[in-house]
């Protein structure tokens, strides 16, 4: 296959599997809706320096991802379709990066291993089809330690050597415009292993570290530069004490046990997590095979060390373990299937094990979903939850089918590993992989929706245009604002809970809670309010008069 065709049929197979239903769901409460206002309230004010959320400086985030989702919203409208597009377009550029990367690095059969290996693991094709960050702040954060690791490795190359030091420079740069200065932490981590790795080889002069901190310092200033210039510090003292606050304190329903990252990239990350470990020989490395792999495997101890520290524990942060997983994993098979690596009894062992709990959620969720009294006496002490199942879902049984047929290649799968048919196993199992994540976007995960936040959603659909107020009660959403596209300029007080419970309200006004909350606001409000209807487990109210 000549090198276009190899490019063009990744492009359409990842155009395929990632634009499909990309629009089908609505967003999800906090992060993908919370980034979607962001960039809608953007083209609201005409303000692309300052991110906000509810007209208000939003200081978490950077505004580059922000300007994506402006662009798709500017082409495509405001919607599902145009918020998750910039991470659609993502899961294209990456496969085809790994592709030239690992073509580079080895051949372009271990290329092939390596995008169908990072294509067939779960949450980095779930990432794809999101409205988040994080797809592209991992893929930049991995630019910026691929050139390093060449820049490292080629320092007899004078021309290319210091090329690959300014490529590294500007897509940490650019990751740091994506979400945030932990990016350059990462790298730099990832660096210092590197070195204690290489038994403290792989020092530099001092002036290239400067030179590597200066183009960083210049990309960044295209935005952190003018803001200061335009605003003042105020913006950005206030989004880089964010930052540290991260490290220091365990967000509101962000909170976990210690091993949380290492038990969602283990499970998240099947097949490829079970896959990283190589035994036997290892593959024929040059120095820049070599440096790149000690890279890899750095940063993967880098993130799960370092978030495993951070208190807030958010699915997210440990994403970026996916793109080392994939490499190590594609190394791991490519040397299985050229007779230099084995698996071990563990690894096949977990591949059987977790493929079967994946094919029993997989068969589960509808089987559930048509017998839904089943759970209820699990649910028994929390209304909300009892409210929630209480939608109105269409399962059938056919929808099994799909979870019986995963669970069936997992066991094809794990016969041919024990009769060495290794190629062939694995994969029978990353197409299995890859079809049972389209099932669950585009079948079970709308029906889910409904059971969570769907009644909500309609809810503010209805007030969408018109001159109202909203808020939600006893709650954090950002749903209210971008599905009711709430507009700018609003009364100061229209953002006072207190004042739209009590005060002089000059137009309609609205409140929702979860069912949980409904004795304590009308034991307050009882003279203020009405509900005016209820709706798996959310309460909906307006202001009399």
């Amino acid at each position: 296959m000549n090198r276009f065709a190899s490019y063009l049929l990744i492009a359409v197979v990842a155009a395929l599997l990632f634009f499909h239903s990309l629009g089908r769901v609505p967003l999800f409460d906090w992060d993908e809706i919370n980034f979607a206002e962001s960039a809608r309230e953007m083209i609201e004010t005409g303000n692309y320096m300052q991110v906000q959320i509810n007209y208000e400086p939003f200081w978490e985030k950077p505004p580059l991802f922000f300007w994506m989702q402006v662009a798709a919203m500017k082409v495509f409208g405001v919607n599902e379709f145009a918020a998750r597009l910039p991470n659609a377009i993502c899961g294209i550029a990456t496969l085809l990066i790994l592709f030239g990367i690992g073509k580079r690095l080895h051949n372009e059969r271990f290329a092939f291993w390596w995008v169908l290996i990072y294509a067939g693991t779960f949450l980095p094709h779930l990432y794809f089809k999101s409205g988040i960050i994080d797809p592209w702040f991992n893929l930049f954060i991995f630019l910026g330690i691929y050139f390093l690791s060449r820049f490292l490795s080629a320092k007899e190359e004078r021309q290319k050597f210091m090329q690959h030091l300014v490529l590294s420079g500007l897509f940490t740069g650019i990751a740091i415009l994506t979400k945030g200065p932990v990016a350059a932490l990462v790298v730099l981590l990832s660096y210092g292993l590197f070195i204690l790795f290489n038994r403290w080889k792989g020092w530099v002069s001092i002036k290239y570290y400067l030179i590597w901190g200066l183009i960083v310092l210049l990309v960044t200033m295209i935005w952190f530069g003018l803001e200061i210039a335009q605003h003042g510090w105020w913006f950005v003292n206030e989004f880089i004490t964010y930052q540290i606050r991260l490290f220091k304190t365990k967000d509101a329903g962000h909170g976990g046990f210690l091993l949380y990252h290492f038990v969602v990239v283990l499970i998240g990350c099947f097949p490829a997590s079970l896959l990283i470990f190589r035994y036997k020989n290892q593959l024929h490395e040059n120095k820049h095979h070599q440096y790149f792999r000690m890279f890899m495997i750095a940063s993967l101890i880098v993130i799960l060390v370092l978030f495993t520290i951070v208190k807030t524990k958010i699915v997210h942060y440990s994403s970026f373990t996916y793109l080392p997983i994939g490499y190590l994993a594609a190394s791991t098979v490519y040397g299985i299937v050229n007779r230099t690596a084995q698996l071990k009894g563990w690894q096949k062992f977990g591949l059987l094990f977790l493929g079967i709990i994946w094919s029993i959620l997989f068969i589960a969720l509808p089987l559930i979903g048509n017998n839904i009294d089943w759970i209820k006496p699990l649910l028994s002490k929390d209304a909300f939850a009892m409210g929630n199942v209480e939608a109105d879902v269409d399962w059938n049984y056919f929808l099994m089918i799909p979870g019986v047929l995963f669970l069936a290649a997992v066991i094809v799968s794990t016969i041919w590993l024990q009769q060495k048919k290794v190629q062939k196993a694995i994969f029978l199992l990353l197409i299995a992989c890859i079809g049972a994540m389209q099932v669950l976007l585009t079948l079970f995960t709308p029906r889910i929706e409904k059971y969570s936040q769907h009644a909500a959603i309609e809810f503010y659909e209805s007030l969408q245009g018109k001159d109202v107020y909203i808020k939600t009660l006893g709650y954090k959403s950002y749903a209210q604002y971008f599905y009711t596209r709430i507009k700018p300029n609003l009364r100061k007080e229209a953002k006072d809970e207190n004042w739209l419970l009590t005060g002089n309200v000059d137009k309609p006004t609205y409140f929702i809670s979860k069912n949980t909350f409904e004795k304590e606001v009308m034991s307050k409000h009882a003279d203020k309010l009405d509900v005016v209807g209820r709706k798996n487990g959310f309460v909906f109210y307006k202001r009399k008069g």
